[in-house]
């Protein structure tokens, strides 16, 4: 196929990246991993597999990832040429991945000659395995799961409600395998997969979310447009004006129906709580600002806002910070608090300090004091809208992690400071909130201060955004929930369901052929 293998895996892993948000060239990541999985079926020995796997990954993630670097600019404890370093670190790791994918199918389902359907049934399956280890190993790292590029075809991508994105990314890698086999002319697994995934394509014509009821509560998403640069601790009294100006407060009467008004994480920096000692407290008093704020809503409406809640200990000293959501209403009270459970690292505390500080390393995160984690999936209960599922930032990547299965909302709020991003970050970020809202059955609100912020239906589509690097908000009525989803009800067993029939039907095609 190639005289030189190893570069051309390089390449395709690059390629591959390009069905992602932004570019969304899909039907090339299904080539690309087309003629990938052919090279490593090629491979002469386990090791050659594994090189041309490692070498795919290297270049599938250092493309995809390429917005990491763009959080160092950011860091004055590190310089931004970290980035560069840091961003290409990251995909030596992730490339481990697919290396053991291409590895377990090759070790496993190779049989000389060309690939058939049993080896790509093991790929596909090996790969739904190692895609949930990225996601679950050392706290976990589970940005752009391969399934995610079939938004586009948002049909295909709503099968993720049935078996969730990790099934999804192991049905996409079946999908390139048909394509493989079809080039070499064997026609059963192609003759399946292939139409199967265009009538599942077709089906969004007829499977949207229903819409909102009468007399639904609206939801306000708020976009200031201020970046990471323009957040410094004196900037408190601009971005707290940018956020009013965009919060609608006009005509707030009586009769007017009760609003639900959210804010992006990271943009309130002074702190709303009462009780910290005197010290913590910046250009304004908390009740000074809840008041503030509370001029802003009508007598039926709270607002949710992203800001730090601090810990001390008996001495009045700091001990601990946590990345929170407050939930604020009319009367300027404050109605409950979520605490972001799976925190960065790197970003929100640094793995090892005894280690990496004497490095010269620091987090991303200004400040000295790491976070500490919350509780997990939880709800705020707020009075006229009910129980809001709350995931901050990066929470709402982790496929089946994102909801208190117990006590179900109504609704999720994924409050973002996306302005760390870059250009791809922000679209990738939003892509994979839909995926979340696909899979539970569930609306999401996503405010970030730079973009991209937007409502998302239950069933994945875009009811309404706020483009990258534009102020503005957008006001809706709240969408509707779905019903449980069979992913909801089950989780990421589905992944290892699917894996296992795949595996099974391998098993059966091989007994068959002898």
């Amino acid at each position: 196929m190639t005289r030189f293998p190893a570069l051309t895996c390089l390449i395709l892993g690059a390629l591959a990246a390009t069905g992602f948000a932004p570019l969304d060239l899909w039907p090339l990541t299904l080539v690309a991993f087309a003629v990938w999985m052919t090279l490593v079926h090629r491979a002469p020995t386990l090791r050659g597999a594994l090189w041309r796997g490692w070498l795919f990954g290297l270049g599938h993630f250092t493309v995809n990832n390429n917005w990491f670097q763009h959080a160092f600019d950011f860091q004055d404890a590190m310089p931004p040429v970290f980035g560069y370093f840091a961003a290409v670190g990251l995909a030596l790791y992730l490339a481990v991945f697919p290396m053991l994918a291409g590895g377990l199918a090759w070790r496993i389902a190779r049989r000389p000659g060309t690939p058939d359907a049993t080896y790509v049934l093991v790929f596909a399956a090996a790969w739904i395995a190692t895609e949930w280890l990225r996601a679950t190993l050392f706290t976990g790292y589970a940005w752009d799961p391969l399934g995610v590029v079939w938004l586009p075809a948002i049909g295909v991508a709503r099968l993720s409600a049935w078996i969730g994105t990790y099934a999804l990314s192991g049905v996409t890698v079946l999908a390139a395998g048909a394509l493989a086999l079809l080039a070499l002319r064997r026609w059963m697994l192609p003759a399946i997969v292939l139409p199967a995934l265009g009538l599942a394509a077709l089906s969004a014509l007829w499977t949207n979310a229903p819409p909102p009821a009468p007399g639904t509560p609206l939801v306000r998403v708020v976009q200031p447009d201020i970046g990471q640069e323009d957040r410094s601790e004196t900037d408190g009294e601009r971005v707290l004006a940018a956020l009013e100006k965009l919060s609608g407060a006009d005509d707030r009467g009586v009769g007017a129906p009760p609003r639900l008004v959210v804010w992006p994480e990271g943009v309130v920096r002074d702190y709303v709580e009462d009780g910290y000692p005197f010290y913590a407290y910046g250009w304004s008093s908390p009740l000074y600002l809840r008041r503030r704020m509370a001029r802003l809503l009508g007598p039926q409406d709270i607002l949710l806002i992203g800001g730090t809640a601090l810990e001390f200990n008996a001495r009045d000293q700091i001990s601990g910070a946590a990345n929170s959501v407050f939930a604020l209403d009319a009367q300027a009270r404050l109605r409950g608090r979520y605490d972001k459970a799976h925190l960065v690292p790197y970003g929100e505390y640094l793995p090892m300090p005894w280690l990496l500080k004497p490095l010269g390393l620091a987090r991303l995160v200004p400040g000295d004091i790491d976070f500490t984690s919350g509780k997990g999936p939880a709800n705020l209960t707020l009075p006229g809208f009910g129980a809001i599922g709350m995931q901050i930032c990066y929470e709402i990547i982790f496929s089946g992690e994102v909801v208190d299965r117990a006590h179900r909302p109504r609704i999720l709020f994924n409050p973002s400071n996306d302005a760390w991003f870059g250009k791809w970050g922000p679209p990738q970020h939003l892509a994979q909130a839909r995926m979340r809202a696909i899979e539970e059955g569930l609306p999401i609100l996503r405010a970030t201060p730079t973009g991209i912020s937007a409502i998302i239906a239950a069933d994945g589509h875009l009811v309404a955004t706020i483009p990258h690097e534009t102020a503005g908000a957008i006001e809706q009525p709240m969408p509707s929930a779905l019903p449980p989803t069979l992913f909801s009800r089950v989780g990421n067993a589905m992944a290892a369901i699917v894996a296992a029939i795949m595996l099974a039907t391998a098993v059966a095609l091989r007994r068959r052929q002898r």
